[in-house]
């Protein structure tokens, strides 16, 4: 049986967060994970009317008064953002929050009065997901295997450097011992292995992009923050701060490179974060962000800002291409809040430094077939293996399979096309002298004459000089 990818991630994001009963969304389909029992609004005004909305809305409906409706937290945040306390979140099943959707349906009215959006659901936030986890698990690469973008011909000169800061899972501690990471800075990851010795599950995601745009782009002051951690899951109610706390801790840099996010079932961002984006507005970095891994359509936040009106050249959303270059890989989001696509498949980059080997067991099992219905070779199936959070219970499971990584490893995911185009964008800088990040992605863009097909689009493709194309195997149908 095919494994049950988004309720095996569901499970371990919400043991990352014990204390936040999590729940599945929209009520008809499960895209997004969500708090339960809570909704957020801005701090003041908005929070009291919302508060006594619902209030209002739940004692008209079940003839009680709603004592559970109450602000879970009021407390003064940079992101402006109360949660309210709509319901019991110990109440229903992980398929939905009754009492969360009914919170949303009462405010309708209020918000077309007031011409914009006043509540919202209290998204969970992680590094680029395929229904919340990257394309595919690391995989160690070939002995033989070079980087892939290879480094490019560059030094690094602390006088011309860009800035490039990355917001993610922080640094394994042995990352110096690759020598493109000499000069880069920022936090450790937290907890690299558990207590049998075992690489935890996306540990070095930022690693693995820190070496992707030291390698594209090796003239750039690279940070990297731990601001994602366990999994990459966070709260949207504070996802805007962490997001503060990371560009004050290293000032507005560059270009800063996320590879995280949500949908939201809208089309006009994520309140969480609305004063951080309003923020970056007013300064001159340039957010390069993952479109995201569910093989859809639906805009994913931050990312799909691109789109929106005056954030067009604040934001680039990034899809990714397959090994090939050529087309879509079967894991991007797509549609035309994506404003260009770069390689994402099968990269090869640092992991955990060269120190010594480091054992992995897989956690999700692949695919018979590809879960998005593309017949080349894809992640979803290739390489095989057998992951301990897909087995069936009462059956007798495979054993995991476990892996050794001494270094270098293939990763795929919009989570490693980002920082691609983030070093395209920093190397572009450095070889037209040009200070402007935001003027240096329109350049890029405007100059590019390289295309691939995604979806049956014909879309902006940007690809490094030192990336080596890898032809794909076609499956036959059925295979």
């Amino acid at each position: 049986m095919a494994p049950q990818r988004f309720r095996e991630q569901f499970d371990q994001i919400q043991r990352s967060m014990p204390d936040v009963p999590l729940a599945m969304g929209p009520d008809d389909s499960a895209e997004f994970l969500y708090e339960k029992g809570v909704v957020i609004a801005r701090d003041g005004e908005e929070a009291r009317l919302v508060e006594d909305t619902v209030r209002a809305h739940f004692t008209e409906t079940t003839g009680l008064v709603a004592e559970s409706v109450r602000r879970a937290s009021s407390e003064t945040n940079r992101s402006g953002i109360t949660r309210i306390q709509v319901g019991d979140p110990g109440q229903g099943d992980q398929r939905g929050d009754r009492a969360v959707a009914s919170a949303l349906r009462a405010l309708s009215a209020a918000e077309g009065r007031a011409g914009r959006r006043l509540v919202s659901r209290n998204h969970v936030v992680h590094i680029a997901p395929v229904n919340a986890c990257p394309g595919d698990e690391p995989v160690p690469a070939p002995p033989t295997e070079q980087p892939n973008p290879a480094a490019a011909e560059a030094l690094h000169d602390p006088d011309t450097a860009i800035g490039v800061l990355v917001i993610d899972t922080g640094l394994m501690k042995d990352y110096r011992s690759y020598p493109l990471l000499a000069h880069t800075q920022g936090d450790a990851q937290i907890k690299e292995t558990d207590d049998n010795g075992i690489l935890q599950q996306y540990v070095g995601h930022g690693t693995f992009i820190a070496g992707l745009v030291a390698a594209v782009a090796p003239n750039t002051d690279l940070t990297v923050r731990n601001t994602l951690n366990d999994a990459g899951a966070i709260l949207e109610s504070e996802f805007g701060d962490k997001l503060f706390e990371a560009v004050d801790k290293s000032g507005w840099p560059d270009i800063l490179s996320l590879s995280a996010g949500t949908p939201n079932g809208r089309t006009d961002g994520l309140l969480g974060v609305q004063a951080f984006m309003e923020e970056l507005r007013t300064q001159r970095t340039l957010l390069v962000a993952a479109a995201g891994n569910n093989g859809s359509a639906t805009p994913f936040w931050p990312a799909a800002y691109a789109d929106l009106p005056g954030y067009e050249n604040t934001v680039l959303s990034v899809g990714a291409l397959r090994s090939d270059g050529e087309f879509g890989a079967c894991f991007s989001n797509h549609g035309a809040w994506v404003k260009v696509y770069a390689p994402g498949e099968r990269l090869t980059s640092s992991l955990t430094g060269f120190d010594a080997p480091v054992p992995y067991v897989y956690q999700h099992s692949t695919y018979e077939a590809c879960r998005y219905g593309f017949t080349y070779a894809c992640t979803c199936q290739n390489p095989r293996h057998t992951g301990v959070l897909s087995e069936e219970q009462g059956t007798t499971a495979s054993k995991p399979d476990q892996v050794m990584f001494e270094g270098f490893a293939q990763w795929s995911g919009t989570s490693f096309a980002t920082p691609v185009v983030a070093g395209m964008i920093a190397s572009h800088m450095v070889a037209h002298k040009e200070r402007d990040p935001r003027a240096a992605g329109q350049q890029l863009l405007a100059a590019n004459t390289e295309f691939a097909s995604v979806r049956g689009a014909h879309v902006p493709a940007l690809r490094p000089p030192t990336w080596r194309p890898v032809p794909v195997v076609t499956l036959t149908p059925g295979a």
